[in-house]
C-alpha cells in the first residue's frame, strides 16, 4: 500500500472536496438515489479525456456505490447468464434493440436474448459497463 501511494500523484484535497459537496455521495438505498448518482457519473464521464484526478477518484467511489446498490437490489442470486441479462435489461428498461447495437448484431441479439446463443466475454464486458456489474454475471 506504501509504495502504491508513492507512484500515484496526491489529490488535490479542495478541489476533491469542492467535487464531494455537489456530489454528496452515500450508501446508496433507494433508485432515486441511484438514478441521481447515475446522472452525476454522466455528468463526470461526458468530459471524457478532460477528467483530473480528483474527478477519475470521484468517478470510481461513484460508479462503486452504484454496483454496490444494484448488486443487492437489482441481481437476483446465482441467475443464469441469460436470466440476469433479462432482469438487467427489465429493471433498467432497456430493450432488444439497445443491446442489439451494443453487441453489433440484431440476430445475435435475438439469439442471446432467446437462448439460442451464449454470452460471449466481450459482450459480458459490454453488458458490464452498460449495467454497472460484474461481467462475471453473465459468463
Amino acid at each position: 500500500m506504501e509504495n502504491l501511494r508513492r507512484t500515484q500523484p496526491a489529490l488535490d484535497t479542495k478541489r476533491y472536496q469542492r467535487l464531494l459537496s455537489l456530489a454528496l455521495p452515500v450508501l446508496i438505498e433507494t433508485e432515486e438515489q441511484n438514478e441521481t448518482t447515475l446522472a452525476f457519473i454522466d455528468k463526470l464521464m461526458a468530459k471524457g479525456d478532460k477528467l483530473n484526478r480528483e474527478e477519475v477518484a470521484l468517478l470510481r467511489l461513484l460508479a462503486k456505490l452504484v454496483e454496490d446498490f444494484e448488486e443487492r437490489f437489482y441481481a437476483p442470486p446465482n441467475a443464469p447468464p441469460r436470466e440476469m441479462l433479462l432482469h438487467l435489461m427489465e429493471a433498467n428498461e432497456i430493450n432488444q434493440g439497445q443491446i442489439a447495437k451494443l453487441f453489433g448484431s440484431k440476430g445475435v441479439a435475438s439469439e442471446v436474448v432467446n437462448g439460442k446463443r451464449g454470452i460471449s466475454k466481450a459482450q459480458a464486458r459490454a453488458l458490464s459497463e452498460l449495467f454497472h456489474v460484474p461481467a462475471d454475471v453473465f459468463i
